[in-house]
């Protein structure tokens, strides 16, 4: 039986993407042990996945380097044949090298790419020609699969149905209103105008983390509209996933969320701000969206990741996108 381990400690929607590994490695090895390495926090998007053997978890505010260390070790006692990292960073570059896995894939631009047994050329030279980040990920696994294309997906539990399907009498949609960046983040003020003007009768609930509570509630409260739910820090990741399943329509920014709601296949109409879709990062879902500023702007995209504010002041690529965008996309 042969024994995979697939590297990803970034952020929650990059573990998502990376989940469409999992989906391609179990399609051509069935009988295979798929193991697969996250940060903690993130371990609860992989829990009870059904095609991974275990979820191994790297602690850093245990200590960055010590728990690095103690990890190298268990990933050795492990014997992977095949350790596949989607990262370019030195610390997963590190644990790939030395994992002592007949097979050490991973991208050129890591540092530590002068261990592995397999380098891939990592394509994110143009902003207007880089494939999607699924296509970068599977691209690690080509030469002992093929060139198919495999989407990501999560596996809410059914106990995580259970737990929204009340939540689902009555027409929904969902909105998704926070990022880490505030570049990438829809203003608070646009998505009020949007809620104010949805069909009075849905539901919207606004999704988020237990650190974006504070925001989805000051959004509820002057939204002036009854039917607005906060769920903020209420719900698991699958949890949300569950929900946005089956919702109208996801509002989303460019962020995990909607990568969620392309794990689900759920309809989702995505909001760019700062970035673009061309990075390589935009839904897959087979209903999506995308919504961006008409306006030709010489700062768009101001940055991969985005920034904690507008590096010209004004904000435009946010405040010239019209509401009628995000409305015409519901009925």
């Amino acid at each position: 039986m042969q024994k995979f381990l697939i590297i990803q400690t970034a952020f929650t929607g990059d573990v998502v993407l990376a989940t469409c590994l999992i989906e391609k490695i179990h399609a051509f090895f069935p009988d295979a042990q798929i193991d697969f390495l996250l940060r903690k926090g993130n371990e609860g998007l992989l829990q009870q996945h059904p095609l991974l053997h275990e979820v191994l978890i790297w602690n850093k505010k245990a200590g960055k380097y010590k728990s690095l260390l103690q990890l190298l070790s268990i990933i050795r006692k492990k014997k992977y044949d095949r350790v596949i990292n989607v990262q370019r960073f030195a610390s997963t570059g590190f644990l790939t090298a030395f994992s002592g896995a007949r097979e050490r894939i991973g991208f050129d631009k890591n540092p530590f790419s002068w261990a592995f047994t397999k380098r891939v050329r990592h394509r994110m030279e143009a902003i207007h020609a880089s494939p999607h980040e699924i296509e970068r990920n599977l691209s690690l696994v080509n030469d002992f699969t093929d060139d198919s294309i495999y989407k990501p997906r999560l596996y809410p539990a059914q106990a995580d149905y259970e737990r929204v399907s009340g939540m689902k009498k009555q027409p929904y949609v969902c909105i998704a209103p926070a990022s880490v960046w505030f570049t990438k983040q829809y203003p608070a003020e646009k998505w009020m105008d949007l809620i104010q003007q949805l069909p009075g009768h849905y539901t919207i609930y606004l999704l988020g983390a237990p650190g974006e509570a504070g925001l989805c509630s000051d959004i509820a409260q002057k939204s002036k509209n009854p039917n607005v739910v906060s769920l903020a820090g209420q719900l698991s990741f699958l949890q949300s996933a569950a929900l946005m399943k089956d919702a109208l329509l996801n509002y989303v920014n460019d962020s995990a969320p909607m990568h969620f709601a392309s794990a689900m296949n759920a309809p989702v109409a995505a909001v760019y701000c700062s970035t673009i879709p061309s990075f390589g990062y935009g839904p897959l879902s087979d209903k999506s969206y995308i919504v961006e500023t008409k306006e030709t702007l010489d700062c768009r995209p101001c940055g991969l990741h985005g920034h904690k504010q507008c590096p010209l002041g004004h904000f435009k690529c946010a405040y010239t996108i019209r509401d009628e965008q995000l409305l015409s996309l519901i009925g």
